[in-house]
């Protein structure tokens, strides 16, 4: 499983992941946002998405990143939601479904 060794802002609201396979990605906020794995989002017995996108601001963004042991990051966002923990096996994931490799 690769791991994260950094992670950033790039521009002034997407996440940047440089992965320790080389990759670097960045993950557009809003996106990441609707992906966003907590209960409150997702469904825990179905997985079908309970947030959707139009019930978020249009601009939504990361206003802190925190680490979650050596596993995960808790992102704490501009529309005051931040109980969501992206695992590195998640944030993986969305590498595909959801960044943009630079």
């Amino acid at each position: 499983m690769p791991r994260p060794e950094k992670i950033n802002r790039h521009g002034s609201h997407d996440v940047e992941i440089v992965w320790d396979d080389g990759r670097r990605i960045v993950y557009p906020a809003r996106a990441l946002r609707l992906a966003c794995p907590c209960a409150m989002c997702q469904d825990e017995m179905t997985g079908e998405r309970i947030v959707t996108d139009n019930a978020l601001p249009i601009l939504t963004f990361p206003t802190k990143i925190e680490p979650v042991g050596r596993y995960a990051i808790q992102i704490h966002w501009s529309d005051s939601h931040s109980t969501g923990i992206y695992t590195w096996e998640k944030l993986d994931a969305l590498a595909t479904e959801i960044g943009k490799p630079i």
